[in-house]
């Protein structure tokens, strides 16, 4: 192949990721136009483990609504999405390992959303507990809606992309770049980049980064199960 074919193929497959992302954007408003009307009866259910909330400038209630809109947008569109960055993906495989893309995308959808139900009501009640307890007659806590709920979309995306490890594991598995062997070689390794990872997607305190990062660990030890099932099979 030579360097004009490389480069018509390349800006072909950047052409497909824009199109992919422009369809994924375009779901993403639609459903956050759907379920805007909502909101203002979420609020209260959303809350409840923080009790009453304050805000201290007038965007502060607006900026709110719009935080959790998108986070119900990306949860209501996440089908729709997680099937473009598939069709993305099967674009780039053989026409063998394509009929794979029809187990891992809806796989793949059900443990973003297992990470997110996790998250609202395991990993956030307990983190906004702990970082609570805090308080003191000297310090008293004054949480405003914005950052409670910018607190808990963080935590929901958060988890929601950290409990793909175990599907991304046996991909790569199923595709021959992984095997459990491999896996259980580099797991300090993977435990250095599962607390840096952790850091940049949980919010910027040490409690929230370590409960992502026990998640992540347990679930790099379940990935090593999916990897030997789906390496199995491979070899067989």
């Amino acid at each position: 192949m030579n360097f004009n074919s490389l480069l018509q193929s390349f800006f072909k497959h950047i052409e497909e990721l824009r199109s992919r992302l422009i369809k994924s954007a375009g779901a993403f408003v639609l459903a956050f136009c759907l379920c805007y009307n909502f909101i203002g009866k979420l609020i209260p259910a959303v809350i409840a483990p923080a009790g009453h909330l304050v805000f201290t400038a007038p965007v502060d209630a607006f900026s709110a609504y719009m935080t959790l809109g998108a986070v119900m947008a990306l949860l209501i569109a996440s089908p729709y999405i997680v099937y473009q960055i598939w069709a993305f993906v099967g674009g780039a495989l053989r026409p063998s390992e394509k009929k794979f893309v029809l187990v891992f995308a809806p796989l793949s959808l059900l443990f973003f959303l297992s990470g997110g139900a996790f998250a609202y009501f395991v990993a956030v009640p307990r983190a906004y507990k702990f970082l609570m307890s805090f308080a003191s007659a000297s310090l008293i806590p004054m949480v405003t809606v914005k950052n409670y709920l910018g607190f808990l979309g963080h935590m929901i995306v958060a988890f929601g992309v950290a409990f793909e490890l175990p599907l991304i594991l046996a991909f790569l598995a199923k595709i021959g770049i992984a095997s459990p062997e491999y896996l259980r070689q580099k797991r300090q390794h993977a435990i250095i980049i599962i607390l840096i990872v952790a850091a940049i997607l949980a919010p910027p305190d040490i409690i929230s980064m370590l409960i992502l990062a026990v998640p992540l660990m347990i679930l790099y030890e379940v990935g090593i199960v999916f990897v030997k099932f789906f390496y199995k099979h491979k070899t067989l």
